[in-house]
């Protein structure tokens, strides 16, 4: 796991960093080292090379300056994995202009999804407050939207997007620390046959019932991978989802 420099993020710092070149600014030539070009060059780094291979250093080494022009910038690590961070996130999907709440929320769920599969390395970086980065703002708004159409309250909202937000990072961190377990040599399971095959003798039925039952059909018929009903979302995030999306469905029925 990542970790911070510092014991508490500087939230000014941030803002400024985070907001940097992407506000109008003053007239005149462009400096040639920017926060932008830093961060898409750490980007490049743990994209090729994992989230361990990033230090300052590094990225100096790619851009071609010292050591002491990145920190000129960006003065820590963490508030460049921060920077990095939001820069990676890129702009929120499109969602289709639909009455449909739960096709909007699934489609912004999907995108979420696709961009961790992407980049799991955004799963380490540290997360100390509030999203106030422009493209993780433009994901959260635009994710309240449909739940604000739909019939939630503002706070509701808020506390919905923010259970989402984390059903998504939850499941990609619990499988992107499987798949990192399964490739570990040493006479250990490194494939989910192997894992299966090795907990068929582990998991004994009278001390593990509902386990073992459910470990039973799911070797003999596989469900937890693979993608849920409408094909858009795999079958052990969508089926969460779309229980969440039921409940707010009762939920806003019964508030009519």
């Amino acid at each position: 796991m990542a970790t911070r420099d510092s014991k508490s993020p500087d939230l000014q710092r941030s803002l400024t960093l985070l907001w940097a070149g992407r506000t109008p600014g003053r007239r005149g030539p462009r400096p040639q080292l920017t926060v932008e070009r830093i961060a898409m060059a750490a980007i490049e780094v743990a994209d090729t090379d994992g989230l361990d291979a990033l230090s300052m250093q590094r990225v100096a080494t790619e851009l071609g300056y010292s050591t002491m022009s990145i920190y000129n910038h960006i003065p820590s690590k963490d508030l460049l994995l921060e920077v990095m961070a939001d820069f990676a996130a890129a702009k929120p999907p499109e969602l289709d202009d639909t009455d449909d709440f739960r096709d909007a929320i699934r489609q912004w769920v999907g995108a979420l999804w696709a961009g961790f599969q992407t980049r799991p390395w955004l799963l380490r970086v540290p997360l100390d407050h509030s999203p106030i980065g422009p493209n993780q703002l433009a994901w959260l708004d635009r994710l309240l939207r449909p739940l604000l159409k739909v019939g939630l309250a503002p706070g509701e909202a808020r506390a919905a997007a923010l259970h989402l937000t984390a059903v998504v990072r939850g499941t990609a961190q619990i499988g992107m620390d499987m798949n990192s377990a399964h490739k570990t040599d040493g006479g250990r399971p490194h494939t989910e046959t192997e894992l299966a095959q090795a907990l068929d003798e582990l998991i004994d039925p009278a001390s593990y019932p509902a386990l073992a039952a459910v470990h039973a059909a799911e070797t003999t018929v596989p469900s937890g991978h693979g993608l849920s009903g409408d094909g858009s979302l795999p079958a052990e995030l969508g089926f969460g989802v779309d229980r969440f999306l039921d409940g707010i469905d009762a939920w806003v029925a019964k508030n009519d």
